[in-house]
């Protein structure tokens, strides 16, 4: 007696399907769809503030959790380059979970529409985090994360008709995939031929869909940068801005001023090679017409100054010697150049600072602070409310329009770029944004010195051996400069003239008769005062590093 049983959804009979999905396609709309995101974001918030780009609020956010070690250690091993490599690391999670989003649409699309639902709240808030953002500022990123849901619904249902291909046998058709949740999975009888393959919708139609959105996610990114460059002022107004005159002009550069030894870095560092160390991911864009500070706290008078009156004011130049305190031994995170700016003593002798203060909390318009002593602002020392920089206003990347340099304190303490507010109070009642990150709150740079030429593991000629460098104690100067060959007596270096105290200073030394092999160089300065640089080794936090740069070379 024969047995007959009813074909199930899904299944054949007699023949056999084999079902194919391919996980792949919807790995793919995941990364198109996050990235059609972000350009539709990015497009929006070229009408809105230059905080409203979500992709920049979570990297400024990334930025602001990031403990100190870590900081540390990207600046140590990326340089300047950190930001470029917290974008491309930024990118890299991102893809992972946009291409897990999608993997997720292949069975559950409405978990994978709140997954997009989920991130675009937290992108929201990481906007509204920003110091400087309001709360229409998060339009860009839901206007983004509705399109970001549209089109992954739309690319994962074209990737589900794609994928739902059956080999089929015997006399059962395919009308569907059983797992996919764009097919109905249905098996019907009926006469098919031996091995054809069933389609309910064109890979084509996948594959084409997907190269539009990623062709445009790229036009809208590219577009909404351009977009807001236009619409953003800054670059142009900074263009258009002649800087007046200071009443007290910076003193001529000696003669002299600058080593002679072939490969020494320029004494004043062209705006364009000058270090660039700030917490800042996209570089603020601030319109001077818009911009004041605010100065307040325990003052006798709060006051407010506008960009057209601070360029009224007796503006002073000075030159000076920019040191990031993350700057290793030896390192480069050091730049020297011509300020022009008005005397932040006179700031505070209008605003009258009252008993008990000592600290000047400085912020940034993107949310930096930096505490310092109220005494290095008041002292007869140059410090600035920068303008111009190397005969030209500020860079954008600089802190265009307003800045603030200060000699002697590292810049986490002092150097606050786009600064806004400064409010006078005390150490003991408030903390700058790296000081609750574990670093100290006073920051007095270290008496250091470095090897310039040659370079580390170079090989030169025989003979006479010219090597240079540089030395900085700030508001003391340098008085002597000191070199070892290998493991020999401290020799005397030649000091090029001094420009001022604040500036570094740049030294030069001939070994005669180097021999071929391995050797090394170390360097020591001491200051105006007799203080010989300290051998003890310190890694940059928590509040700069110490010791003797020592360095091989090759004599061959």
């Amino acid at each position: 007696m024969e047995t007959h049983s009813t074909p199930r959804e899904g299944t054949t009979r007699p023949g056999r399907i084999r079902q194919q999905l391919r996980w792949w396609r919807f790995a793919l709309a995941g990364l198109v769809s996050a990235a059609l995101l972000f350009g539709v974001a990015e497009l929006v918030a070229a009408f809105f503030s230059t905080t409203s780009s979500p992709l920049v609020a979570l990297g400024q956010t990334f930025i602001d959790i990031t403990p100190a070690w870590l900081k540390d250690f990207a600046i140590g091993l990326f340089g300047t380059n950190d930001k470029l490599a917290l974008f491309v690391s930024m990118g890299i999670v991102a893809a992972l979970v946009a291409a897990g989003t999608g993997l997720l649409a292949r069975t559950r699309p409405a978990a994978a529409s709140g997954v997009i639902v989920l991130l675009g709240v937290g992108m929201s808030a990481s906007v509204l985090s920003r110091p400087a953002s309001g709360v229409l500022d998060i339009v860009p990123t839901v206007v983004g994360t509705i399109a970001g849901i549209l089109a992954l619904r739309y690319l994962a249902h074209l990737a589900a008709t794609a994928t739902a291909t059956a080999t089929v046998t015997g006399d059962a058709t395919v009308t569907g995939d059983p797992d996919s949740p764009a097919a109905d999975g249905r098996v019907t009888g009926g006469p098919v031929a031996t091995g054809r393959t069933v389609a309910p919708s064109s890979r084509r139609g996948f594959l084409l869909g997907s190269l539009v959105g990623a062709v445009g996610a790229a036009a809208l990114l590219a577009g909404g940068r351009a977009l807001s460059a236009i619409r953003n002022t800054a670059e142009t107004t900074r263009e258009a801005l002649k800087l007046p005159s200071p009443v007290k002009q910076a003193k001529p550069l000696p003669q002299g001023v600058a080593s002679d030894v072939k490969g020494m870095p320029a004494f004043v560092t062209p705006n364009s090679q000058f270090y660039r160390i700030d917490t800042a991911l996209a570089v603020p864009r601030v319109d001077p017409a818009s911009w004041s500070l605010r100065v307040h706290g325990m003052v006798d008078e709060e006051f407010t100054i506008g960009f057209d009156e601070l360029l009224g004011m007796d503006l002073e130049e000075t030159w000076l010697t920019l040191t990031c305190v993350s700057n290793p031994v030896g390192g480069d995170l050091v730049g020297n150049a011509k300020w022009l700016g008005y005397p932040l003593r006179k700031v505070l002798e209008r605003a009258r600072p009252q008993a008990g203060a000592d600290m000047v909390l400085s912020t940034s318009i993107d949310g930096f602070s930096a505490s310092t002593p109220l005494e290095v602002l008041t002292d007869e020392r140059n410090a600035l409310l920068a303008v111009g920089m190397n005969g030209e206003p500020l860079p954008l990347e600089h802190g265009y329009p307003v800045r603030m340099v200060v000699p002697g304190l590292y810049g986490y303490v002092s150097a606050t770029k786009w600064v806004v507010d400064l409010e006078v109070t005390r150490f003991a009642d408030k903390t700058g944004y790296w000081t609750t990150r574990g670093w100290s709150d006073h920051g007095p740079i270290k008496l250091s010195s470095r090897v310039d030429v040659p370079r580390p593991f170079a090989t030169v000629a025989p003979g006479t051996v010219m090597l240079g460098g540089t030395a900085w104690a700030q508001t003391t100067g340098i008085k002597a400069v000191e070199v070892k060959i290998d493991d020999g007596d401290w020799q005397a270096a030649d000091l090029a003239a001094e420009a001022t105290v604040d500036t570094w200073r740049q030294w030069s030394y001939a070994w005669k008769n180097a021999q071929p092999g391995t050797h090394s160089a170390t360097v020591r300065a001491i200051d105006a005062e007799g203080t010989v640089q300290t051998a003890e080794r310190a890694n940059p936090a928590p509040n700069g590093s110490s010791g003797l740069q020592r360095l091989q070379f090759t004599v061959g």
